[in-house]
This record gives structure tokens, C-alpha cells and sequence, in this order.
């Protein structure tokens, strides 16, 4: 399979340049892209099961890969949730498929989005790594829209081997992302 385009981006434009920016010994140094989870919490799981089933079909035409269902790791009362339950499910890419997600996340979704602005530079979690919460996801084209039966959120988290939000912040921004400063 070959590269995708955002990759041979990273390793001919954008590493070189973050080394030269940031002044890195080498290239092995310089932050990249570890891998990028997409995570759908399903709180409605807990009266109907088929919930699961309708968001995993959803991830998987999302994201090209099948998701994993997490399961609750212990029983809360309060919430009428009983240990090992299924409440989400959850996507790990890496390699080639997470270039290919995050140049359509750039280029067809997030342009998508009503109102957008930009990302919100804050959602860093002070070592390196961005987690972007998206409302619907209807902004994906391969979600068909005659078979959501509800509209369910999802947390995106882009996992780098950047020591410092700022040097994430900039790895981030030279590979496509709206950052707002």
C-alpha cells in the first residue's frame, strides 16, 4: 500500500522544517504522529443494547477499521450500571490509515461543521497530546444520513511523541489542523 499523501508530506516538508525550527539534534527527535484514538461514549447503552450495534457500524464506516466496546469496569448504583455493561466504543489508528483519517478530518469534516472557526488551542493535556470533541457525526461523509437514528458525539485524541504542547501545537498546525491561537 502506498503512503498516503499527509504522510509524505510529514517526511518531506514538515519534519524538516520542525527541525529546523525547534532545533532537534536529529530526526528521530522530531515529534510525529503516534496515533489517534476515536472514542464514542454510548450513555443511552444502559435501556437499549442496540445502541452499541448502530455506533459501532457508525465508527467502523467512520474510520475504515471495527471498533472495540468498552465495557463499564464496576457496577454504580446510582447510574443502574452493572460491572462489564457495554457503554462505548472505541477506535485505535495507526500508520497509514491515521494519515488518512486525519487528512479527511482536515479537508471534508471539520469544514463541514456549522459555525466553525477553528479548534480550540487549549485542549492540550500538557504532554503533548490533543483531544478535539466533535457534537455529530454527520460531518463525515461515509455516515449515511437516512440511517442515524440519533446524533451522538465523539471525542478525537491525537496522541504525539512531543514532550511540550508547544511543540505538539506545531506539529499539529503543519499537518493541517485549524488551530485558533
Amino acid at each position: 500500500m502506498a503512503a498516503s499523501r499527509l504522510h509524505e508530506r510529514y517526511q518531506k516538508e514538515v519534519r524538516p522544517w520542525l527541525r529546523k525550527e525547534l532545533s532537534y539534534p536529529n530526526d528521530m527527535a522530531v515529534p510525529r504522529l503516534e496515533k489517534i484514538v476515536i472514542n464514542m461514549g454510548l450513555g443511552e447503552a444502559l435501556q437499549n443494547i442496540k445502541v452499541v450495534d448502530a455506533a459501532s457500524a457508525e465508527l467502523a464506516a467512520i474510520t475504515g477499521q471495527r471498533p472495540v466496546v468498552t465495557r463499564a469496569r464496576k457496577s454504580i448504583a446510582n447510574f443502574k450500571l452493572r460491572k462489564n455493561m457495554p457503554i462505548g466504543a472505541a477506535v485505535t489508528l495507526r500508520g497509514d490509515h491515521m494519515y488518512e483519517f486525519l487528512d479527511r478530518l482536515v479537508n471534508i469534516a471539520l469544514p463541514r461543521v456549522r459555525d466553525f472557526k477553528g479548534l480550540p488551542s487549549k485542549a492540550f493535556d500538557g504532554r503533548g497530546n490533543y483531544t478535539l470533541g466533535l457534537r455529530d457525526q454527520l460531518v463525515f461523509p461515509e455516515v449515511d444520513y437516512s440511517r442515524v437514528d440519533k446524533v451522538r458525539g465523539m471525542n478525537i485524541t491525537f496522541v504525539t511523541t512531543a514532550k511540550t504542547d508547544e511543540e505538539a501545537r506545531a506539529l499539529l498546525r503543519q499537518l493541517g489542523l485549524p488551530l485558533r491561537d
